[in-house]
């Protein structure tokens, strides 16, 4: 049997002692794309920020295999350096580091704890520009300090080339499509599609359904109070769009 790319178990956690994952299963395979879909407070953001190993978050019970290694026992530096990439709901101002070396330390990292050598100046240069070009910005994005100034389309638009340049084994896309317009949607589900391949997993964590009109999951998971309640494929989240959560969230135990 194939060893799945992320399997969390019996998962308790959130903010210190105030768990809001409760008793949480998922399993994700190789090259699978899974969406979780949920009502606020439901515990969408907890999880992207429980397996990227937020500081603010405390694991209660359950446990996380990431590529068969124990997650939880990783800093979230080597989280990374393994293949997890978070792309962030809220990304962050770094006023004084321009886009470009900023990514260009992520990308040597990264590679270097893979034990892949250096990309060449020249070669990195035209991979991050076809990225770029890709999610439709312009060279000079490069030059800008990371996300200082950058419209909410602009921030979305460099986590999916830091994607994009990292290569991850596991992409968590958390809420990705808030506060885009229909053509920037359609645009960073285009790149988002070109770069998964078979060895690259999607975890999207989303509201609506309107995201998953461009990037269709192998699988749907609602999440509510904490847990998964029900999980099916397109089709659910096709009928979340018609009929609310709340036919799922008045019965907690449906499956």
């Amino acid at each position: 049997m194939t060893q799945p790319l992320l399997e969390i178990r019996k998962l308790s956690a959130g903010p210190q002692d105030k768990p809001v994952l409760c008793d949480l299963n998922l399993t994700i395979a190789a090259g699978e794309v899974h969406a979780v879909m949920g009502p606020n407070g439901s515990g969408k953001s907890t999880l992207a920020g429980v397996l990227a190993g937020r500081p603010d978050y405390k694991v209660n019970t359950g446990s996380i295999q990431f590529q068969g290694e124990d997650l939880l026992e990783l800093e979230p530096f080597e989280r990374a350096r393994k293949g997890l990439f978070l792309a962030f709901q809220y990304p962050i101002e770094i006023p004084g580091v321009s886009t470009m070396e900023f990514l260009k330390t992520a990308v040597e990292s990264v590679r270097t704890a893979r034990g892949e050598p250096p990309l060449s100046a020249v070669d990195f240069l035209k991979e991050a520009k076809a990225v770029a070009c890709e999610v439709g910005l312009s060279d000079e994005f490069f030059k800008r300090s990371v996300n200082e100034g950058f419209s909410g389309g602009e921030r979305k638009r460099s986590e999916i080339i830091q994607m994009a340049m990292l290569k991850p084994a596991l992409g968590v896309l958390d809420e990705i499509d808030s506060g885009l317009d229909i053509d920037a949607l359609q645009l960073l589900s285009k790149a988002v599609k070109a770069m998964h391949s078979a060895n690259c997993g999607l975890l999207l964590i989303t509201h609506y359904q309107r995201l998953l009109e461009y990037i269709t999951p192998d699988r749907v998971h609602v999440l509510a109070d904490g847990k998964i309640v029900k999980s099916g494929t397109h089709e659910l989240a096709l009928e979340l769009e018609k009929q609310g959560y709340g036919w799922l969230t008045d019965s907690p135990d449906s499956k």
